[in-house]
C-alpha cells in the first residue's frame, strides 16, 4: 500500500494522539507496532490505527498533516469519531 497519507495513533480510546505521514502505511505501521525508533510513539506506546487518509501526492499529504498538527484535541476526537466511533484499531482493514 504505498500511497502518500496521513494517520492518526493512540494507546487506547481518548487516550494520548499522534499524527504523522507516510507514503507507505503499512510498512510504518509495521515500525510504530514493532518499536523500531525510539521517540514519542515508543513511549506512549502508540499502536492503535484510529484514522487515516489517503492522498494523490506527498505535499498534500505533509500539508494537511501539518493542519492537523495545529488543531486543538477536542476537534481531533470530532473526526475521529465521525469515522470510527468506536475507536477501533484500522490496521487489520489495511490488510485485506
Amino acid at each position: 500500500m504505498k500511497h502518500p497519507c496521513i494517520y492518526i495513533l493512540t494507546n487506547k480510546p481518548y487516550g494520548t494522539l499522534y499524527v504523522g505521514v507516510t507514503s507507505n502505511l503499512l510498512h510504518r505501521l509495521y515500525q510504530h507496532q514493532n518499536e523500531y525508533f525510539d521517540g514519542f510513539t515508543k513511549r506512549y506506546k502508540l499502536k492503535n490505527l484510529i484514522y487515516f487518509e489517503m492522498y494523490d501526492d506527498m505535499e498534500h499529504a505533509i500539508r494537511r498533516e501539518k493542519s492537523l498538527k495545529r488543531w486543538r484535541r477536542e476537534w481531533k476526537i470530532q473526526l475521529i469519531e465521525q469515522h470510527n466511533p468506536y475507536w477501533q484499531d484500522l490496521s487489520f482493514k489495511l490488510s485485506m
